[in-house]
């Protein structure tokens, strides 16, 4: 009995060794998103100056925030755009990617006589998202009239999604729909 019993673990042990992992059945890391790929805004409330844009990568998406002092922002509107442009002139903003994303905070950059409180040394390349899965660059778009405008070249047209945490705007872009 003891025999029959080893001969069969053994059979099962060595099926599973050898046996083909479909794709069905294989985990996946990242479920399907249903953030979607539409405009997103959110009224400011509150404001705050802009201080810091950082990135970040997670497993199943890219982050962007921006960060406040002063008060806490709120207001926001981000959309997919054909072309990026300056505030003020109206000029494009190169970016690289198949998607650009075009991201707007109802905050300055600048305090209320006209310094900067965010600063960077240079505009085309805000934060290094070198290796990003989504992410291909973040440049400056500008900061007029108590606004600041970033754009944010992705690989694609993703799903994304924008909130606020205290102090912070995040935006992510998932990897895949």
């Amino acid at each position: 009995m003891l025999r029959k019993i080893a001969v069969v673990l053994a059979a099962m042990t060595a099926f599973a060794v050898v046996a083909p992992v479909t794709a069905s059945a294989a985990p996946t890391a990242c479920a399907p998103v249903a953030w979607g790929s539409g405009p997103k805004y959110a009224s400011q409330t509150t404001t705050g100056l802009l201080s810091n844009i950082r990135a970040g990568q997670q497993e199943c998406y890219d982050r962007l925030v921006f960060d406040f002092t002063g008060g806490e922002n709120d207001g926001y509107t981000v959309q997919y755009v054909s072309e990026v442009t300056h505030e003020g002139s109206g000029k494009p903003v190169p970016l690289r990617g198949g998607g650009k994303l075009q991201i707007t905070v109802n905050s300055p950059a600048y305090d209320q006589d006209g310094n900067p409180t965010y600063t960077y040394p240079n505009g085309s390349e805000l934060v290094d998202v070198t290796g990003y899965q989504t992410f291909r660059q973040v440049a400056w778009a500008g900061s007029f009239e108590g606004q600041t405008t970033v754009g944010l070249g992705v690989r694609a047209l993703l799903p994304f999604r924008v909130f606020t945490l205290p102090g912070r705007v995040v935006v992510d872009v998932a990897h895949v729909w």
